[in-house]
């Protein structure tokens, strides 16, 4: 409960760099998602109910702010199945080891790649594009390039636990 001032500065500012910033580091059809990240170090640090909790405040968020048209709920679906599914790398005891460890960027990646499933299946489904079109052009390289960028922070955690 204490940690939770920190919580919510955080995801404001991080809600604000993804709503300003990434638009101008997406490479082709890759679009980062830094707020999945930040999803994914709350499941590990707080649990699976944190997780998934947060996922869904992020993501009903970010629908918000974004408006997309008639799509209101989508990212805070996509991001509730991330943050509930990257909870089972909770492990009260191995908490900084897994942050620091390969373990996070495989939650990352894993969360990422389930993510970007639901979310570009149902968002381009509205299109008319193909679901094979859906993963392979824009689901995979967006998780390939948010899993990538989940590096830095398990640098720093790394760093930080050792």
């Amino acid at each position: 409960m204490r940690r939770l001032p920190f919580h919510v500065l955080t995801s404001v500012v991080l809600i604000l760099l993804h709503t300003t910033l990434v638009p101008f580091i997406v490479i082709g059809n890759a679009i980062p998602d830094i707020l999945l990240i930040w999803i994914v170090y709350i499941a590990i640090t707080r649990g699976q109910i944190a997780g998934t909790l947060a996922g869904f405040l992020l993501g009903l968020t970010v629908d918000i702010i974004s408006g997309n048209d008639g799509m209101l709920g989508l990212s805070a679906i996509a991001k509730t199945v991330a943050g509930f599914l990257a909870g089972y790398f909770y492990n009260e005891n191995k908490t900084e080891q897994t942050l620091g460890s390969s373990g996070f960027i495989l939650a990352v990646g894993l969360a990422a790649a389930l993510h970007s499933a639901i979310y570009f299946l149902i968002f381009l489904r509205a299109g008319d594009v193909g679901w094979w079109q859906s993963i392979v052009l824009h689901g995979m390289p967006s998780a390939a390039y948010t899993t990538a960028l989940a590096v830095i922070p398990m640098s720093l955690f790394r760093r930080k636990y050792r």
